[in-house]
């Protein structure tokens, strides 16, 4: 596994979608997107006030330093605008693995085929240049769009963690966990991922 480049810029980029580090001055422009509660409804936080973006930020760049994930920026390239985010999360060298998510998009950009291709993007990274043997996506159970979604990708539904996580009103919620693994990749490429795989 090349961990060496997870301490790198890492820039992944098709016809659709580019995604750059989140530690780029560009961030601001989330603040375009980012303030509706609808984003943030299964995520365990709001952001509502420019000190909760200000922490969103600080929180997650803190923990790309401490080596727990690597967050990315979102710009949609059709439009050139920032669209979201999405990292890789949970970074376990030792086994080998990590969660692709905290995704979110700006409500523009929901349903416009930009999520696959960051997806795309992500896993092929993941997989080839990385060296993940096993990349994770997780979904409240209630967030049935997002399950749809992540099983879009050719995922495999393993089943349900309870009390996973506190959301932002101090309830305990249900998380439904998916995997691709290192062996499943290239079928996984062909068959869902084709459109992206022969451009």
């Amino acid at each position: 596994m090349n961990t060496e480049i997870l301490t790198s810029e890492i820039v992944l980029e098709n016809e659709i979608a580019k995604l750059i580090p989140l530690d780029n001055p560009r961030n601001q422009e989330l603040k375009e997107i980012i303030f509706d509660d609808d984003i943030w409804r299964y995520m365990g936080i709001f952001i509502r006030t420019e000190t909760d973006f200000k922490n969103y930020l600080t929180n997650t760049l803190n923990a790309q330093k401490l080596g727990i994930c690597y967050p990315f920026l979102i710009i949609d390239k059709v439009t050139g605008r920032v669209a979201g985010s999405s990292r890789y999360g949970y970074l376990n060298t030792t086994s080998e693995k990590c969660e692709i998510g905290w995704t979110w998009y700006g409500k523009d950009f929901q349903g416009t085929g930009l999520n696959i291709a960051c997806k795309y993007e992500l896993l092929k990274f993941g997989f080839e240049s990385i060296g993940f043997r096993r990349i994770q996506f997780s979904a409240d159970e209630q967030n049935i769009r997002s399950q749809k979604a992540i099983e879009k990708l050719g995922a495999t539904r393993e089943g349900v963690f309870r009390n996973n996580y506190i959301d932002s009103n101090g309830q305990s919620r249900n998380d439904v966990y998916f995997s691709i693994i290192k062996e499943e990749w290239n079928n996984i490429k062909q068959n869902n991922f084709n459109k992206f795989v022969n451009t």
